[in-house]
This record gives structure tokens, C-alpha cells and sequence, in this order.
């Protein structure tokens, strides 16, 4: 089921009336979350259910065996590894098994001239399994750790797994964070349920909008990207950076706006990447849940920044490396993971991977020029790898960057006002860029009146409804 659809809207107010009137009930709520959020995933296919369910039962089963067999080491370190393996075997066939076969394939014929009659696989990857695989694995490694006991209760572990406002694209919750929250009372906040409102509304602005409309732009140039000039591609690249964020940060605030309304607080995903210093910066307000799942289970793992220079080195690529295949089956991913480690592992010699961790500009209306520079060269760099990212091969990402630093202008593109647009939504951002998201309204007097504040959220939901370009599927749901 997707967030922009009437199936959705009819969905939410119905669970949401059925969760609340449950409140005298912690396990009744757990309950109907779980066959909600089974419903919520079961609608585009109900036979991946399965999976999600196997995935759910092996991490549940490997945390009590993990309890069971405390003080022995030996075993535990098997239960852990199994049920890792298990998952990420699960994972790699449905994700990766045609990948490699095609690549092996491939060597083989270049180096020895012989080809295997490879049998590959017709199958569907399943929307969000590289999430929920993740959550997962989280679970086990963290009761594996001691960071928190296993738990008992089956539904509040299940209802942990598919939680539906994230199961299909996050934020990657931790288990130290969601699964105490399942084991607690939840009562309503008005409060916090108006924010939750505000964040999805902001989010559905962000995809419906802005999101949508530079795909429709973005789709229709990128296959006759060489009759564009070289500015013309430049503005293309520039609508796709606006098109992934707003897509994938518009999902992000819709699912945590979600939660909130039942009573969850998830983690924060995105804290306005854009207006990021240097790359390094970039990484620590981008995709957050998966960046520091990857900080915490691979890079501090393999020595973090506690070794020397080489080695640090050594485990950026590593773990970008594998960042750039978690994101898909193709050299495409690989070669943007490679370049984000490249420019991560520049950035680390010169000695500035660990500044700039408040906000660009903290108390102040506008940056410096010094500071200025620093978000154009890190919002180009951006621009590099995303269309190394939205490209089919790696022949095509490097053809796009040639033509557009070598083509001639031609006097026929058209992406000038829409790339003014996406820069008038930033101008907004700016603004809020010290919140949790831009419609968390700042203590003045102005925002105080209800006549205001219910004004700008019209005007939002007006600018929806008349804006709306072609209806996109989100990009994050093919990873």
C-alpha cells in the first residue's frame, strides 16, 4: 500500500480509531498494529508476507536463544551467526542472486571464453526487505551485545518487525530504540499527534509536489540526454538531487509524522543534507538510520577511526563499498558508494571529518561567503554522485558528465523555472533548518494565531491538490 494513495487515507483513520479505542490494552494494540501492518504490506503482494514473517520468527527465536545460553560464548556467537547468515541469504537470493550469476557469467566469458549455462531467477524483489532484513539483523546483534534483553513477547516483536508506517523504507529503527516502545503504555498526545500531522503534511508537499514533478522532468530527459547542452544537464542533475530528497525525506517525514500519531517516536532520517559543509557533514544529515547502521554494526567493527590513517581509510571504502550495494544489483551503486568513500577518505586527510555539527549558520539569517562556498561545492559533489546514482550503466554515468561539462548550449532547455522552484523550497528549509522539520512553527507572536497557521496549511494542501505532477512510485521502495 503507498502513503499517496486512497486506499491509505482510508486505511489510517480506520486503524488509527481501532488502535486508540484499544488503549486500555498494550498486547490488543500490539496486536492490531501486527495485522495492520501485514494488511499495509500484504496489499501489493500478500505471498511476501512470508518472508517477512520468516525473518521476524528467526530473530525473535535467535534472541531467546541467545538469552538461554548466557555465559556461553561459543554458542551464542553460532546463534548469532546463523541467524545473520539466514538473513542476508535471504536477502542476497532475492537481491543479488541474478547480479552475481550475470557478473560471474560475464568474467568467465572475457577470461577463459567459456559461458555456463547459468539458470536465473524470475522473481520480484520484495518491496522493503533490504528495512526489515536490517531491523532485524539490529535486534540480534544488539541482545548479542547486551545492549538490551531479548524479549518474550512475540506480537510486540513482530509489531517491532512490520511496523507499517516504516517497514517499507524506513528510518532503519534499532531495537534499543522502537522495541521498549512496544512494551510501554502508549496514551495519546494532542500535541504531539497535530505535529505528527504537520510532518506528513510537509511530506506529502515534498513528494507530491516537488518530488514528482522533477521525475516527470527527469524521466523525459535523461534517455535524450544528448541533445541537451551542457547546462541543460547540469539543471537535470539538479532536478534529480531535488527529486531523491524530496522523495525519500518526504516518505521519512510522513512515516515518523505517522508514528507519531500512535504514539511512536522514530528516529530522524533527514536533517536538511543540503545545507551541508562538506561531504562528511552531508553523511552525518543524509539517510540517517542507515548511515549509522552502518557506523555501528561495519565501521566501528573493522576499528571505527580508532586505527591509523590507512586502515581508517581502508574501512570507509569497505563500508561504502557495501553501502553502495545495499542500495541495488548494479556497478552503478557500487561506483556512488566508491566515489562518497573517495571524497569521505579526501576529507579525512585533510583533517575535517569531524566539524561542522550545528546547523550551517547557527544563530544567524545568512551564511558567509566562507560558508556559502562550502554548501555550492558539497551540493555540486552531491549532484556528481546522484547521477552516477540515476544512471543506467556506468558507460552512461560517465557519457552524462562528459556532455555536460563539453556540450554547447543550445538554446532549447526548458528546466529553468522548475529548478527555481526547487531552490524557493530550500529558501524555505533555510528557515527551518534548526527544526525537526519546516512546519514546526517557530515561538513568535505570528505563528501563535490559529488564523496563520491554519492558513499556510491550506495553502500547502491547495498547492498539493492543483501541483501534482504523474503519480511516481517511491524511489527508495526498489532497495
Amino acid at each position: 500500500m503507498l502513503f499517496n494513495s486512497i486506499e491509505f487515507l482510508i486505511f489510517l483513520p480506520i486503524v488509527f480509531l481501532l488502535y486508540w479505542s484499544a488503549r486500555r490494552s498494550i498486547r490488543w494494540q500490539n496486536l492490531l498494529i501486527v495485522v495492520a501492518s501485514y494488511v499495509f504490506y500484504g496489499w501489493w503482494d500478500w505471498r511476501f508476507l512470508l518472508l517477512i514473517a520468516l525473518t521476524s520468527s528467526c530473530s525473535y527465536a535467535s534472541g531467546l536463544l541467545l538469552e538461554n545460553n548466557e555465559g556461553k560464548r561459543k554458542i551464542q556467537r553460532i546463534v548469532s551467526a546463523v541467524n545473520i547468515v539466514l538473513n542476508l541469504t535471504i536477502l542476497a537470493i532475492f537481491k543479488y542472486y541474478n547480479f552475481f550469476v550475470e557478473n560471474l557469467d560475464a568474467l568467465f566469458g572475457s577470461v577463459f571464453g567459456y559461458h555456463f549455462d547459468w539458470i536465473t531467477l524470475d522473481i520480484i524483489l520484495p518491496v522493503g526487505i533490504s528495512f526489515y532484513t536490517f531491523q532485524a539483523l539490529s535486534y540480534t546483534i544488539d541482545v548479542y551485545q547486551k545492549k538490551l534483553p531479548a524479549t518474550h513477547d512475540i506480537i510486540e516483536f513482530f509489531a517491532y518487525i512490520s511496523f507499517f508506517p516504516q517497514l517499507v523504507a524506513g528510518p532503519i529503527e534499532r531495537a534499543t530504540n522502537l522495541l521498549p516502545q512496544f512494551q510501554k503504555a502508549r496514551h495519546f498526545d494532542y500535541a504531539k499527534a497535530t505535529d505528527g500531522l504537520r510532518q506528513m503534511l510537509w511530506g506529502f508537499f515534498k513528494k507530491l509536489v516537488i518530488a514528482d514533478n522533477c521525475a516527470t522532468i527527469v524521466n523525459g530527459s535523461w534517455d535524450s540526454y544528448h541533445e541537451l547542452s551542457g547546462i541543460g544537464l547540469l539543471m537535470v542533475g539538479i532536478l534529480f538531487t531535488f527529486q531523491i530528497y524530496c522523495d525519500f525525506s518526504g516518505y521519512s517525514d510522513i512515516a515518523i509524522g505517522c508514528a507519531r500519531l500512535f504514539g511512536f517516536n522514530l528516529m530522524r532520517n533527514f536533517d536538511f543534507p543540503y545545507f551541508s559543509r562538506s561531504i562528511p557533514e552531508f553523511w552525518r544529515r543524509w539517510h540517517i538510520s542507515l548511515t549509522t547502521w552502518f557506523r555501528d554494526y561495519i565501521y566501528f567493527p573493522l576499528g571505527g577511526s580508532r586505527c591509523d590513517k590507512w586502515k581508517i581509510i581502508r574501512n570507509i571504502f569497505i563500508v561504502w563499498a557495501i553501502s553502495g550495494l545495499w542500495h541495488g544489483a548494479n556497478w552503478t551503486f557500487v561506483c556512488w558508494g566508491v566515489f562518497h568513500a573517495t571524497l569521505l577518505a579526501i576529507y579525512n586527510l585533510a583533517g575535517i571529518n569531524t566539524k561542522y555539527k550545528e546547523c550551517v549558520a547557527y544563530g544567524r539569517f545568512l551564511p558567509n561567503f566562507k560558508e556559502l562556498f562550502q554548501m555550492a561545492l558539497t551540493f555540486f559533489l552531491t549532484i556528481i554522485g546522484w547521477i552516477i546514482f540515476r544512471a543506467e550503466n556506468m558507460t552512461q554515468a560517465w557519457d552524462y558528465i562528459y556532455c555536460m561539462f563539453t556540450n554547447a548550449p543550445t538554446g532549447g532547455d526548458t528546466f529553468y523555472s522548475w529548478v527555481f522552484y526547487g531552490f524557493l523550497f530550500l529558501i524555505v528549509e533555510w528557515f527551518q533548518r534548526d527544526k525537526q522539520h519546516a512546519l514546526q512553527f517557530p515561538d513568535t507572536r505570528l505563528f501563535h494565531s490559529r488564523i496563520v497557521r491554519w492558513s499556510v496549511y491550506y495553502l500547502i494542501f491547495i498547492i498539493i491538490i492543483f501541483s501534482t505532477g504523474t503519480n511516481q512510485t517511491f524511489i527508495y521502495f526498489q532497495f
